[in-house]
């Protein structure tokens, strides 16, 4: 469960609009994820996004998704670290 929770978040952090590359804090993250869910309607709208946008160049997606999953669990990872030391 954890690892679809995580998935579905770089995929919308990925639908975002923050820059790939940046360093955002957690309340930037959590906001820019609500977003691209709200404006993508849902989760899967934004592995929709994902697709038609970049769906004939795979490789140009390759290194914005490897932010967004090292954003989303150096974020989520984290917290839920600390929810189960708790």
């Amino acid at each position: 469960m954890r690892n679809h929770l995580l998935t579905a978040r770089a995929a919308a952090l990925f639908a975002s609009d923050l820059p790939a590359g940046s360093r955002p804090s957690a309340p930037v993250v959590d906001a820019a994820i609500a977003g691209a869910v709200r404006r993508c309607g849902g989760t899967r709208g934004c592995v929709a996004h994902l697709a038609t946008t970049y769906g004939d160049y795979p490789e140009i997606a390759a290194s914005r998704m490897r932010w967004a999953r090292g954003v989303v669990e150096a974020i989520y990872g984290a917290r839920d670290r600390e929810l189960v030391a708790a």
